[in-house]
C-alpha cells in the first residue's frame, strides 16, 4: 500500500486521535552522561508516551545529530513510543573532542549502553538511520538479550557494497568524473568522493540522497540549527580508521525482530546488501519506499511512523 504525505501537524492530530487509551505523555526531559574515553559529555532528550522499552534514535553523518528526526517524524512516533534523541560524541549537543582516539566502533557502541543504563532500560529498541545504521548493528550484535527489535533506515551493512553502487552510478551518468574517481583510487580501485571537487561533491551527494532538492534544503536547515552543524570530528577520524571498509558479518547475533526502511530514490546507499542482510535473519524485514530517498522519515513520515508503530505491536515491544 502506498501512503500519501500528510501535513505534519496533520498526521500528529491524527495519530493523537487515535490513541484514545493511550497514556499522557511524560514532560520532555533532557540529560546529559558521561563516558570514556575522554571522558566525553554526551547529550539527549527524552519524550514521549511512557514506556519500559524506549526507541533510542541512532543518527548518521558520522556527526549529523539527531536534529532532522526531532524536527521531522520524531514528535510523531511519540505519540505511541518513549522516543529518546540521542547526539553521539562529536555531534549535535554533544562534546566534540579533537582527538581521533577518542572515536571508533567499539567507544560509540560503548556509548549506547551507557546510555541505555543511564535511562535505566533493561531493553531498548534501536533506530539507526545511514551511519546510525551499522552503530545498531554492531550495538544489537553485541548485547542481542538487551535489544527488543531494530529498525534500519538508509542503512549500510555493507560500504564497499555502497561505494561500488556510487561508482557505478558515476560510470553510468559522468564518464569523465568516474574517469577521475579511478584515477585516484589507483590499481584498479575507484574513489567515487575524489570525482569532483567540494562543491560539485556536495551537489551530487544531495542529488543521490534527495529526490526533491527542497527536501535538501530542509534537512540543511534542520541540521544547522543553533549552530548544531556537523563540524567533521567524529566522521574524520572514523573515516580515518577504515569507515569505508565496513562490512557487518554477524547476523547470527541478531536474535531480535530487524525492519529495514529503504528509500528505492536512495542513491548513496545500495539497496541489495539491506535485501541480502534481512533474508539471512530469523526475524528479517524489509520495506521499501518507492519516492523516498537518503532520509525516508522526512519524504514519507506518514507511512514511517504507521510502520515503525507496526513494527512495535507486531514485536510486542509496544507492550511492555
Amino acid at each position: 500500500m502506498q501512503y500519501w504525505v500528510t501535513p505534519f501537524l496533520l498526521v500528529v492530530a491524527a495519530l493523537s486521535a487515535s490513541s484514545a487509551a493511550a497514556h499522557e505523555a511524560s514532560p520532555p526531559r533532557e540529560g546529559r552522561f558521561d563516558n570514556g574515553p575522554g571522558p566525553v559529555s554526551q547529550w539527549f532528550r527524552v519524550a514521549g508516551e511512557p514506556s519500559d522499552t524506549p526507541i533510542i534514535f541512532l543518527h548518521g553523518g558520522p556527526g549529523q545529530g539527531s536534529q532532522t528526526f526531532q524536527a521531522s517524524v520524531g514528535p510523531v512516533i511519540e505519540q505511541f513510543a518513549t522516543v529518546v534523541y540521542y547526539d553521539q560524541r562529536g555531534s549535535g549537543r554533544s562534546q566534540r573532542p579533537s582527538d581521533p582516539d577518542l572515536y571508533s566502533l567499539p567507544i560509540l557502541v560503548s556509548d549506547i549502553d551507557v546510555l541505555r543504563d543511564h535511562l535505566g532500560a533493561e531493553r531498548v529498541i534501536l533506530l539507526g538511520h545511514s551511519f546510525g545504521s551499522i552503530l545498531a548493528l554492531e550495538y544489537a550484535a553485541a548485547h542481542p538479550e538487551r535489544v527488543a527489535g531494530l529498525i534500519l533506515t538508509g542503512a549500510v551493512p555493507d560500504m564497499p557494497a555502497a561505494m561500488k553502487a556510487l561508482c557505478d552510478r558515476l560510470r553510468r551518468e559522468d564518464p569523465p568524473a568516474y574517469a577521475r574517481a579511478m584515477a585516484a583510487g589507483g590499481d584498479g580501485e575507484c574513489q567515487p568522493f575524489a570525482a569532483y571537487d567540494d562543491a560539485r561533491r556536495k551537489q551530487w551527494i544531495e542529488a543521490a540522497m534527495f529526490p526533491d532538492p527542497a527536501t535538501a534544503r530542509q534537512v540543511e536547515q534542520w541540521d544547522n540549527a543553533e549552530g548544531l552543524g556537523n563540524s567533521g570530528e567524529m566522521g574524520n577520524a572514523l573515516f580515518g580508521k577504515g569507515l569505508l571498509e565496513y562490512r557487518f558479518d554477524q547476523p547470527g547475533r541478531l536474535t531480535m525482530p530487524v525492519l529495514f526502511i529503504d528509500g528505492a530514490l536512495d542513491h548513496q546507499t545500495a539497496e541489495e546488501p539491506q535485501q541480502k542482510l534481512a533474508a539471512q535473519l530469523a526475524n528479517g524485514a524489509f520495506l521499501s519506499y518507492q519516492r523516498a530517498g537518503h532520509f525516508p522519515f522526512v519524504d514519507e513520515p506518514a507511512r514511517f511512523a504507521r510502520d515503525v508503530r507496526l513494527f512495535m505491536e507486531q514485536s510486542g515491544a509496544s507492550d511492555e
